[in-house]
């Protein structure tokens, strides 16, 4: 006899979401709902430090740790673990997880205080900056702005299925980038305004890592884009 092929299957399971949550006090009546998400091996903690250099402190600040871990060295005993949002082998899954996690938690947030969706924006560092994209070309009604520092678009972007995106965006790119040649780079400001009305695009000069001189480009970009806040 021979054996059957296996069957390839999936079936849906929860997962644990954690996060850091960072409340002013005294909490303001119209507060910036800012929801960050890190880069990959990097984890919440130290995005929560870099969103605070760029957002004024009257932002809730709510930033995930990616769904999935791993050592950051191979040597035997390393206890340094990072985390990521996913690789190629299942990315449909790990889109469909990284939307679930959004939508969870600014639920949640929004139950809790009084942030409302177009005073929410999305900040992304390297990885899940193309996955925030998809999800504001998935769900408009959710997020105000999406800020995606170092990071791609989505390369179905300009496919059938996404809607159009009702939030302003803001990208910002580096010169040097390891990951992101500058040729491809600079195609990045026609093909988001190829789904969005409100695109702003800087390249900056440096590698792929978060700017040190970002605030001067994101704090006018919020004032801008969400008069309504409390900034």
């Amino acid at each position: 006899m021979h054996p059957t092929q296996p069957l390839e299957l999936s079936v849906p399971v929860s997962i644990e979401l954690h996060y850091l949550l960072q409340v002013p006090d005294p909490l303001p009546e119209n507060p910036l709902l800012v929801v960050v998400t890190h880069g990959y091996g990097m984890h919440p903690a130290l995005m929560l430090g870099l969103a605070r250099k760029v957002v004024p402190p009257q932002a809730v600040i709510a930033s995930l740790e990616a769904p999935n871990q791993h050592y950051l060295s191979e040597k035997p005993g390393s206890d340094q673990i990072g985390f990521n949002w996913g690789t190629r082998a299942r990315w449909r899954g790990a889109v469909d997880t990284h939307h679930r996690m959004l939508r969870s938690v600014m639920e949640r947030c929004r139950q809790e205080y009084p942030a409302r969706a177009e005073n929410t924006v999305l900040l992304g560092f390297s990885q899940p900056v193309g996955l925030n994209y998809r999800f504001a070309a998935t769900y408009p009604d959710e997020v105000g702005g999406v800020i995606g520092i170092c990071g791609g678009v989505p390369k179905d972007w300009e496919d059938e299925g996404y809607k159009p995106v009702s939030a302003a965006l803001l990208h910002i790119a580096r010169d040097q980038d390891e990951y992101y040649p500058v040729e491809t780079v600079n195609t990045f400001a026609g093909r988001l305004r190829h789904r969005a009305g409100d695109v702003e695009f800087h390249l900056m000069e440096g590698p792929h890592r978060f700017p040190s001189k970002a605030p001067a480009i994101v704090q006018p970009w919020l004032r801008r884009v969400f008069p309504t806040a409390a900034l």
